[in-house]
Order: C-alpha cells, then structure tokens, then sequence
C-alpha cells in the first residue's frame, strides 16, 4: 500500500476496536494484578468514542483532532487521557485525505511525541510505552515506502515490547506500590497497544 486513504484508516481504527473488544476481560484481569483492574472496559470505551468521532471525518486533520477530543471529552481516567493525547499529536502532524508513507511516519512521531508530554513513562517503566515507543520507531526505521509493511514492523515491535514487560517491575501507577510483585505479568496498556497496532497491520495488508 502506497497511499494510506482516510476511509482505510477509519477501517483500521473499526478493526482495532473490534480485536481490543474481544479481549476485553483479558486485559482487565491482567489490570486487576496490578491496577485497577478496568482497563479492558476504559480502553474498549475510548476506542469506541474514537471510532464514533471518525464517522462524519473527511480530511486527516480535523477528523483526528475531533476523534482527541472526544476521547477525552465522552471518557476519563489515564487510558483516555494518554489515547486522546496521542490523536491529537497525529492531528498536528497530518493533513488532506490520502497519506504516503513518510506523511504516516510524520502523523505517528507526532502522536508519540504528545503522548511523551503527558507521562515520564519510557521504556523499561512497564507502561504502554513498552509497546508504543518500539512501535513508532519500528515506523521511522522502516525504509520500505510499503505502508503496510511499515505497520507490520509497527506491530511486531509493539508485540515484543509488550511481552517484555512481563519480566519488568512497574515505576508508574498504582502498579509500582507493587513493587518485585509487579514481575510475572505482562501490563494491560502494553498489551492493548500492542493488539491495536496488530489491528492496524491485518487491516493494512488487506487493502
């Protein structure tokens, strides 16, 4: 895929719903070792508030702009916090209604980049960054002008960022009050991250 369509990326954004949905208790019960216990319902509720801003969407940079603000504005907690961030870092760096590799790279790096504004976390924290971070600079390395294949390096990334936090120990969050007892389990945002780009990969290839 050379081109990255505005109606693709709002397909991407369904399918991701749909996957992160269907794991939904998953990620909750690897929530509750160590968290709240609810972040398959909060992510499950800001990716649909998401998906809902991107229905009326006809151009990159208004669409991902109302689709950050309505994570924010229809849910709460850090997990719609940190998802509205990022889309709106995405709005700031996008524009028109087709994108070509390099404007995806471009629209990505700036949704990480607000993201970083909004937590100290990083790599190594066992936070969503463990898959986030890996899987945006699988997407700046990629030097294919394949879109699909850059997701796909996208979410292999995010996958092995994910599962390595299972060996981490928590810094961030209620999880950190955990300490060595946050070893052995994988963290729920890094896992429904990593879900989300696998979604974006399997509905890229498929256009």
């Amino acid at each position: 895929m050379k081109y990255l369509p505005i109606d693709t990326f709002k397909a991407m954004l369904e399918h991701a719903l749909t996957r992160v949905k269907a794991r939904e208790d998953e990620f909750s019960q690897l929530d509750a070792v160590i968290g709240d216990g609810d972040h398959g319902t909060a992510i499950v509720t800001a990716l649909s508030a998401a998906v809902k801003a991107s229905v009326n969407g006809s151009e990159f940079r208004s669409m991902l702009n109302d689709i950050g603000f309505g994570v924010m504005l229809e849910t709460s907690g850090s997990t719609s916090t940190l998802l509205g961030a990022f889309f709106l870092g995405m709005s700031d760096h996008s524009s028109g209604t087709e994108l070509d590799a390099d404007a995806v790279k471009a629209m990505f790096a700036g949704g990480l980049s607000n993201v970083e504004k909004q937590t100290q976390a990083r790599v190594g924290d066992k936070t969503m960054m463990d898959a986030l971070i890996p899987a945006i600079e699988a997407m700046q390395q990629d030097t294919s002008d394949d879109i699909s294949e850059m997701f796909s390096a996208a979410a292999k990334a995010a996958k092995s960022g994910a599962q390595q936090t299972i060996h981490m120990k928590a810094n961030y969050g209620r999880a950190r009050n955990y300490g060595e007892r946050s070893i052995g389990y994988a963290d729920s945002g890094a896992s429904s991250w990593s879900e989300i780009f696998s979604a974006f990969a399997d509905k890229a290839i498929t256009q």
